[in-house]
């Protein structure tokens, strides 16, 4: 059936997919320990659990009592399956031009030479261990490694600066870590140790035992701290005489810290642990993606966010995949790099982000035909939402209707997909704009933010969910307080529900429409306009590829909107093309959508994962504190929506 068929009309769920749901609402910890039984012949357990789940709120634990290793499934019970001489990861540089290719054998030597190498350096179980490196093999088998022998890794997106780095590293405690010389953007060098020199300079003394430096400049050595660094060579060296053997661990015992993205705020390091985290990620990578052997699976995320941990390392290494990383942009030093590797690795499921998708539409859809994309079979996109232009773009004109294109929703706190297309159990209908159903394990209620109640359909609230499931962090690393407030009690009524901090309403299908953070929701004369809804109206014009899209006070109203449009090529900015704009709007959503202006820029303020930070817009309107920038991806965005704003205001 082709994928218009499963287009924009009423949705049914599969009744076997109905099934599995009202199975996992019904007897969740019976629904848990039947999916963990059932990933047997992928995920192994030293010893099986003495306790499914236990709740001791608001923290929680999963598989209590069960022994376990995510490098051991990931690793060396593949390679007794046979699968030693399969291809694990495929390594390609838009930077360099290289590709490297690594056996699932392969990685295991690797991975067991660095954890007797991390061994001989002295790092413990418990440890954390930062990696501020750019997407490789290295940096991914220093995670495996780490994970082997039961130490915790930080991994810090290679791209943050100095002081965003010595937050982490403090916050933390990491004592050792891992990091390159330099890496390369849109070909030219990129600084790396020298942002470590500075943020350990910016740290208590003597909090990092160990810096390991990659180079990858042989012409230019980077300076190096007598007694505190060494070069890698240096480092593999210390695995002698050292044991590679894996440490089997208790499910509960954590795996990696990672920190939230930074659209609100100063970012909360969450917590994953072994035994809840790898069921979570590989359930989701077969009821969701669909995921299994024979597939190369190719997602254009990055390490140093939660995607890149669970979709492009444990995820398919868990099933058995193929998985491809790649270090640079889609557009450099050809403006089709994502389409070429498609094609020439015969990809089979793409991840990309929504704003991944809106920069590939701008560059054209000719860059996408000069390549034979007849491997793919399927397209998943998360991060925000996937407006409906976009979608129909990619869906209709890129991939013909051959292929689903599939938005979903997840979070770093989440681990994994929480609202979805269920496609390796049963494809529902596609709803353009709509993130799709809660997945299996996954009860969602959307709620009245004055008194916790559940809203009808078609009204929006807060969404928030019932339970703990196992991908869902059970803390806030060194901030357990922070933890109870921000998702279990933060509104009135919902105490022991997960808040998600979204607003979304349900449509009568019992599909979920995500309208922005629940603080970025415009109340327009008593009206609750989404940021993405106006978003997505402005993006439906041909005339724009992207918009951001914020609240602003308004005497009589209360607040109206204020948009900041980036156009296609070929299109220019006007004050006719202004005024087209709003009443497309207004011919879209109505005439409650009041703009109060709108200005074209280049470039929005986003995350380096692709999130539009439309609280630094509104704080620029506000003249108020920004907050934490450390994730954002360009910070001349925010000095042009500085002035943007400045010429809207100065026409009020």
């Amino acid at each position: 059936m082709e994928a218009r068929e499963k287009g924009r009309g009423t949705g049914v769920i599969p009744p076997q997919v109905k099934a599995f749901m009202d199975w996992a609402a019904r007897d969740p910890e019976g629904f848990w320990e039947e999916a963990a039984q059932k990933a047997s012949p992928d995920i192994y357990w030293f010893k099986k659990w003495d306790k499914v789940f236990t709740w001791d709120y608001p923290t929680f634990e999963w598989f209590s009592g069960g022994l376990t290793n995510i490098c051991y499934n990931c690793l060396d019970y593949k390679v007794k399956r046979g699968l030693a001489g399969k291809a694990a990861l495929i390594a390609e540089s838009g930077e360099t031009g290289e590709v490297r290719v690594i056996t699932y054998g392969q990685l295991l030597s690797l991975v067991k030479r660095y954890a007797a190498a991390l061994r001989g350096m002295g790092v413990q179980k418990g440890d954390r261990v930062a990696v501020y490196m750019p997407m490789g093999i290295e940096s991914v088998a220093v995670m495996l490694a780490c994970a082997r022998i039961g130490a915790i890794h930080v991994v810090i997106f290679a791209g943050f600066s100095a002081m965003a780095v010595a937050d982490r590293l403090q916050v933390t405690g990491a004592r050792y870590i891992f990091t390159q010389d330099e890496g390369s953007r849109r070909g030219k060098p990129v600084p790396l140790k020298p942002v470590i020199d500075e943020a350990l300079s910016k740290c208590p003394e003597g909090l990092v035992e160990k810096v390991v430096v990659l180079r990858k400049n042989r012409e230019k050595a980077p300076p190096m701290k007598e007694g505190r660094d060494i070069f890698w060579e240096d480092f593999l060296a210390l695995a002698q005489g050292q044991s590679s053997d894996v440490v089997p661990v208790e499910s509960n015992e954590v795996l990696f810290l990672l920190p939230t993205s930074g659209t609100t705020a100063k970012p909360k390091v969450t917590v994953q642990k072994h035994g809840g985290y790898q069921i979570y990620v590989y359930s989701m990578a077969k009821w969701i993606y669909g995921l299994k052997e024979t597939d190369v699976w190719f997602c254009t995320s990055d390490i140093g966010w939660i995607v890149g941990h669970s979709y492009n390392v444990y995820g398919p290494l868990l099933a058995g995949a193929t998985s491809i990383l790649y270090e640079g942009t889609p557009d450099y030093p050809r403006p089709d790099m994502w389409w070429e590797i498609a094609a020439r690795n015969r990809v089979t499921a793409m991840w990309l982000s929504p704003t991944g998708v809106r920069g590939l539409m701008r560059l054209g859809t000719e860059q996408a035909k000069k390549h034979d994309l007849t491997s793919v079979e399927r397209v998943f996109c998360a991060g925000e939402v996937l407006n409906p232009a976009a979608w129909s773009w990619l869906q209709e004109e890129v991939f013909e209707n051959r292929i689903p294109v599939i938005d979903h929703m997840w979070q770093t706190e989440t681990s994994g997909p929480i609202f979805a297309n269920p496609y390796g159990l049963g494809m529902i209908p596609i709803k353009p704009g709509s993130a799709g159903i809660p997945v299996p394990g996954v009860v969602a209620e959307i709620v009245d933010e004055k008194d916790g109640k559940p809203v009808p359909p078609g009204q929006k609230g807060i969404v928030v969910i019932t339970r703990p499931f196992p991908g869902l962090t059970s803390t806030l690393w060194g901030d357990p307080e922070g933890y109870k407030y921000q998702y279990w009690e933060r509104y009135p009524g919902t105490q022991g529900k997960y808040c998600c901090g979204d607003a979304a309403s349900w449509d009568e299908d019992g599909y979920i429409w995500f309208a922005g953070r629940s603080d970025e929701v415009i109340k327009i004369a008593a009206h609750r306009i989404g940021t993405i809804e106006v978003e997505n109206a402005l993006i439906s014009h041909p005339a724009v590829v992207e918009a951001g899209v914020s609240g602003v006070p308004d005497e009589l109203r209360g607040e109206v909107a204020c948009a900041f449009v980036v156009l296609k090529q070929g299109y220019r900015p006007s004050e006719e093309l202004k005024k087209e704009l709003i009443a497309h709007v207004r011919n879209t959503m109505g005439p409650i959508v009041v703009i109060r202006d709108i200005e074209f820029v280049n470039t929005l303020p986003k995350t380096r994962s692709g999130k539009i930070m439309r609280r630094v817009m509104k704080a620029l309107w506000l003249k108020k504190e920004l907050g934490d920038l450390s994730t954002i991806e360009e910070e001349a965005s925010v000095d042009e929506i500085r002035e943007a704003i400045k010429k809207m205001q100065a026409t009020s």
